[in-house]
């Protein structure tokens, strides 16, 4: 994080000076008292009159003093505020301001707000309190309102703006307070959209027409599914037309109206289809084409859709009709580094350039939180700025930066507030922001929030990590979430405590920021599981769950709750659930077994991307759970063939094992199980055989066991082979081109 520049400093400076009685002042108001007005239009919008009324309210919270609010038109003896579209206005900007634009201007001792279409006065007016009298709106709740008994605004004020970006929005918590969205000059996609996101299965539901027309649906490998529709049905067109002017109806305001692929793969590949994509060398083909001729009927609508998973390449020359916006999604790249110098960013750079050499209209779906751990740490403070740039100097002219929605994540208020400010200018120093949004929302708890997330973020980039919205705190045990590391945060945390103590809000702000390295402990714990920094704590022959671990599980859930955390990740536990995961692990305990760190050999290498413990993984005494992300070994496409060495020959009972059936993810349960024994290591012996489960479709998790009972156990045993075979290829349901199925399993059981 950079040093503030030079020329801030000056600024300040001389903003301090101007603000504190010189000569170049004006006063507004002075110990409770002030000659100023507040004035209206003669015919004020409820706009107009709403924003006299927040100028009001905070200039009297500020000095004490209460300026009356008059109509213009009338005798104005006294210097004024003119708030909107007054005679004075007019004088002061002559001609129209552009759409959500404003104007804050001194004349005299006047000072003029005016604002152009949409809510550009109401920002006008944040603006001004924000920037000449020190409030601030850091997050959801009061406001921040400085206590000024004099009350002091430069003499020569002229500052005119209008947002760099047509469409803004920082998916976060704070998003239901409406100040916090006017005064940050954020919107919110339930108040411009008629239909959002991905769309099909709302404009044309499967469970309505897929039962009786399937051949609306997309064709598959030959089939017809209901993950995608098909586009060149002359139906799905009329019916889309059909159901959207009946939205269009109900809620006429709407600015924007989805068209978009469902949130699934499976792309229509009937001839029609096939063909487009093909002379236009992307699926986007169809896509494009499809939604131009539904956009002509509503030329003064804005119709939007997805550039996204297999949509994400531009047609070589179909071009977007004028009033189609393209959601251009980044979805691929990892977070550690700027999306300008980002490796796996490369095809969304070029997609960016692709799209843009088509149409002027793009949206960016930006990911800025980790979704599979929404409390996961996520240090990627130092890529926001450069990415808003990046957007902004790429011609952009909207950007939806998906956080953690409802839910309360990782610092949740600050990335807020830095995103909104990179969103009003891109090029602002994101440093001076970080270090002014700590001070005045943590107190003297701040610097040492600074500290953490600096060093935080130095660890991070220093391992080489990449840093993966679908990552997990757990794998990062050996980077910047080591056992020494998270001593070393914890350490800055407890000061950050210490200096809150005596403020109870402070005191809460702390505790939620301290929520993302406490839960990271507790997943962790469930990694090393008998290990040190585990959950057991072997006393004697039996494992006992640690003192104190329990009430720390009760405790965090308690705080997830003070905290507003709904859910733990994109769809996932919420606390109470998380607090039943735990109670389940506590009384299943630890499962004795003879192959407790035993020497695995592998035939075939497991999947790279989720490494776990390595071949150890197998045989650590520790269960899978629901994740597939950590203490499961995992094999891409490849049967799983591994050989166990009891270290010498004994008797054995059963072979135990779990494998994990997990659909989405495309983890499936074996076809089949083979376990074989030997003596040598040389001569192996069947010692029994599992057929797969029946393979239907279905989206659910779960952990299944598989026990091979050992039906001449007095013989010894040295050596075990489990072979578990993979899926020949995924089944249709969950196709996906160049991917292949995957198996998953915890552990190898000797008993």
């Amino acid at each position: 994080m950079a040093k503030k520049p030079l020329y801030h400093l000056l600024f300040e400076l001389v903003s301090l000076s101007a603000c504190n009685g010189s000569a170049q002042s004006l006063v507004l108001a002075d110990h409770n008292t002030s000659i100023y007005k507040i004035v209206v239009p003669a015919d004020a919008t409820k706009l107009e009159q709403r924003s006299a009324n927040v100028l009001q309210k905070y200039i009297r919270q500020v000095s004490g003093a209460e300026l009356p609010i008059a109509i213009e038109g009338r005798p104005i003896a006294t210097p004024a505020i003119y708030i909107g579209h007054t005679a004075k206005a007019e004088k002061v900007h002559p001609g129209k301001m552009k759409q959500e634009s404003y104007l804050l201007r001194t004349d005299g001792k006047d000072l003029v707000i005016l604002g152009g279409s949409g809510k550009g006065l109401i920002y006008g007016v944040y603006n001004f309190l924000e920037t000449y009298i020190g409030c601030k709106k850091l997050a959801d709740g009061p406001a921040i309102a400085p206590s000024l008994p004099k009350l002091n605004i430069p003499a020569s004020i002229n500052d005119k703006y209008q947002p760099p970006l047509e469409y803004r929005e920082a998916y976060y918590p704070a998003s239901h307070d409406a100040e916090y969205l006017e005064w940050n000059q954020l919107q919110q996609l339930d108040d411009l959209w008629g239909i959002w996101g991905h769309s099909y299965n709302k404009l044309v539901p499967a469970q309505t027409y897929f039962a009786t027309h399937p051949e609306y649906y997309a064709l598959v490998k030959g089939k017809r599914q209901p993950t995608q529709l098909c586009l060149s049905n002359e139906d799905v067109y009329k019916i889309v037309v059909a159901e959207l002017k009946k939205r269009m109806a109900k809620n006429p305001d709407a600015i924007y109206w989805s068209v978009s692929q469902n949130d699934d793969n499976g792309y229509c590949q009937c001839d029609l289809c096939r063909a487009t994509d093909n002379e236009q060398g992307s699926p986007a083909g169809s896509l494009i084409k499809f939604v131009n001729r539904v956009a002509a009927n509503f030329p003064d609508k804005k119709i939007t859709t997805l550039a996204y998973a297999y949509t994400h390449k531009a047609p070589r020359s179909l071009k977007p009709a004028t009033n189609v916006y393209v959601f251009l999604s980044d979805i691929d790249a990892y977070r550690d580094k700027p999306l300008a110098t980002e490796g796996t960013a490369a095809t969304f750079r070029n997609d960016l350039k692709a799209w843009h050499d088509a149409t002027p209209n793009i949206f960016i779906w930006d990911y800025v939180t980790e979704f599979t751990n929404y409390l996961a740490p996520f240090p990627n403070f130092n890529t926001l700025q450069p990415n808003a740039q990046f957007f902004t100097d790429n011609g952009v002219k909207g950007i939806f930066a998906q956080g953690s929605g409802d839910t309360y994540s990782e610092f949740a208020e600050m990335r807020s507030y830095i995103i909104a400010k990179l969103f009003e200018n891109s090029k602002a120093d994101v440093h001076q922001l970080e270090t002014a949004f700590l001070k005045d929302y943590y107190g003297p708890a701040g610097k040492y929030l600074q500290q953490y997330l600096e060093l935080l973020t130095d660890k991070m980039t220093a391992s080489h990590r990449k840093l993966d919205i679908y990552g997990n705190p757990i794998n990062e045990w050996k980077s910047y979430l080591t056992p020494d590391l998270i001593d070393q945060y914890s350490n800055l945390l407890d000061k950050a405590e210490g200096a809150a103590e005596s403020d109870p809000v402070l005191q809460e702000r702390v505790m939620k920021a301290r929520l993302p390295l406490e839960y990271t402990v507790l997943q962790q714990a469930r990694f090393y599981g008998i290990e040190k920094y585990g959950i057991f704590a072997q006393s004697g022959d039996t494992w006992l769950v640690k003192p104190k671990m329990e009430d720390r599980v009760k405790r965090f859930v308690a705080n997830c709750k003070k905290a507003g955390v709904t859910e733990l990740s994109e769809g996932g536990l919420n606390p109470d659930q998380y607090q039943a995961e735990w109670d389940a692990i506590f009384k299943a305990g630890v499962t004795r077994t003879k192959a407790l760190n035993a020497i695995v050999s592998l035939q075939f290498p497991f999947a790279e991307d989720y490494p776990a413990k390595g071949n150890r993984t197998l045989v650590d005494g520790n269960p899978g759970y629901n994740d597939f992300s950590y203490n499961w070994l995992c094999f891409y496409g490849v049967p799983m063939v591994a050989t166990l060495d009891l270290g010498k020959a004994q008797q054995v009972a059963r072979v135990k094992m779990h494998f994990l059936d997990d659909p989405r993810h495309r983890i499936f349960l074996p076809e089949k199980i083979l376990v074989e024994t030997s003596t040598d290591g040389v001569s192996y012996h069947e010692m029994g055989t599992l057929p797969a489960e029946a393979l239907t479709e279905h989206y659910e998790v779960a952990v299944k066991e598989f026990t091979v009972p050992h039906t001449k156990a007095g013989e010894p045993v040295r050596y075990i082979r489990v072979t578990a075979s993979n899926l020949q290829a995924l089944p249709t349901w969950r196709y996906l081109d160049n991917k292949k199925p995957m198996i998953a399993c915890d552990e190898i059981y000797v008993q």
